[in-house]
């Protein structure tokens, strides 16, 4: 657990006056097309707190967008970098490989569901290990097309922007986009016209039947979907919806490639969220808590398909560097050593409670969802036209950077509030940013 004391603390507005001072050089410096959701700039960040430039400790709800799972200095991932770097810190896998790399692939194997022959190939980001996954299922299958869902994320490269169902910010002005992608609808049950109970079967239903009838199944390289829609606002497919996916993959020789990036490394409460109804990807995408904080992603998946791509078509300079294995061998021991499966489901036993309590006060409070410390509340105008309430969720949001609680919204409409807390995050001071979330809805 981190030096850095485990307690909130606000000693100047904020942002502070270092911070803006570093604001105005960044203004000068950094391009604008790179935003900050809070521009308070970090000293020292630790277990379940933030410090700033300042010396302000704000609580950390968006352990940097579901990265610092362990903490954001956590000791075995620091431990194993430092020795990491000491020893060298790139070779280039794809001229003189080492272990690091090898040990993550064999972790990756163990980790993730099925009981298959697994190999893993390793990469920078998120979005890159998108892309390689869909090369690895065009070569595999000898197909083109590539089917996603609304309300998906998966990066921002040109491929992954056209994977991503949302415009703005990620897609706008940036076209034209790859060709041969096609989005089908998602089991978004809060929205579901014929309600929740429904939503798993219809939507299933409506995804295969406009895969057939636009597209051909026969022609589908992969179907990806992240198990727990993440930018899109945590939503949770409706019971029944992906295994019905799944199966129909299965049944179509397409290859099922489940985006675990945000949702990977027991953020859900389990390893991996497609565990939650016993799916078993063909791929499965990692990246965001692999590493603790270092830049490391993966694709990993049976062992047939991965090798189906030629050698050399596979990999990058950095892919899979030293130090960032290093750091995520670090991290697994960690999540083992914690069992942070084991804490992620008390964060949410501990969330949900509290914000089911709020719900009862504050009508804009439409729905509590998620599971793990991946939890969220959609925020509407009123509960029975569901209108999305933007506004609010940038108010509260706003209230709550105020009061050093650091917390993040998303959503296709932009009204969801979403809380990943490092699952190593003391419940003292979990609730005491749940006080802060609370006191907040009485200014909104």
């Amino acid at each position: 657990m981190s030096a850095i004391p485990q307690e909130r603390r606000v000693v100047t507005a904020i942002p502070g006056p270092k911070s803006q001072e570093l604001q105005a050089r960044r203004l000068a410096a950094v391009a604008a097309g790179v935003g900050s959701t809070l521009p308070v700039f970090t000293a020292r960040a630790g277990g379940g707190i933030i410090e700033d430039v300042d010396g302000n400790r704000l609580i950390d709800f968006g352990s940097g967008i579901a990265v610092t799972s362990v903490g954001a200095s956590a000791e075995a991932v620091v431990r194993r970098a430092s020795a990491q770097l000491q020893d060298f810190t790139h070779t280039c896998f794809m001229v003189t490989p080492y272990e690091g790399y090898v040990a993550v692939a064999e972790q990756l194997a163990e980790l993730t569901p099925g009981d298959h022959a697994k190999k893993s190939a390793l990469f920078n980001s998120g979005a890159e290990a998108v892309e390689n996954a869909v090369k690895i299922a065009r070569a595999y299958t000898k197909r083109q097309a590539v089917v996603v869902f609304d309300h998906g994320y998966h990066g921002r490269t040109n491929l992954t922007m056209a994977l991503t169902s949302k415009n703005m910010p990620y897609k706008n002005g940036f076209g034209p986009f790859a060709p041969e992608v096609y989005r089908v609808p998602v089991a978004y049950g809060y929205r579901w016209l014929t309600g929740p109970e429904n939503a798993g079967a219809e939507a299933s239903a409506q995804a295969i039947d406009m895969i057939n009838k636009q597209i051909g199944a026969d022609n589908v390289a992969a179907i990806i979907i992240e198990p727990v829609l993440g930018e899109g606002g945590f939503i949770e497919p409706a019971k029944g919806f992906l295994p019905a996916i799944s199966q129909f993959a299965k049944d179509n020789g397409i290859v099922f490639v489940a985006d675990e990036i945000q949702s990977g490394f027991c953020r859900t409460g389990q390893w991996f969220a497609c565990e939650d109804e016993g799916i078993v990807p063909d791929l499965i995408t990692t990246a965001k808590g692999i590493a603790g904080g270092m830049p490391l992603a993966a694709v990993t998946g049976r062992a047939e398909i991965m090798d189906s791509a030629h050698a050399g078509g596979l990999g990058g300079t950095y892919g899979g560097n030293p130090v960032a294995c290093a750091a995520a061998l670090g991290a697994i021991e960690t999540m083992k050593e914690l069992d942070l499966n084991g804490r992620a489901k008390r964060i949410e036993e501990v969330m949900k409670a509290r914000l089911a309590t709020m719900a009862e006060k504050y009508d804009i409070i439409g729905d509590i969802r998620g599971r793990g410390a991946m939890i969220a509340i959609e925020l509407v105008k009123d509960r029975d036209s569901k209108t999305p309430n933007p506004e609010a969720a940038g108010a509260l949001a706003k209230a709550c950077h105020a009061e050093g609680l650091l917390v993040l919204t998303c959503g296709t409409y932009g009204n969801v509030l979403r809380f990943l807390p490092p699952l190593v995050i003391g419940e003292d001071l979990l609730n005491e940013g749940l006080d802060i979330i609370e006191q907040a809805f009485t200014g909104v």
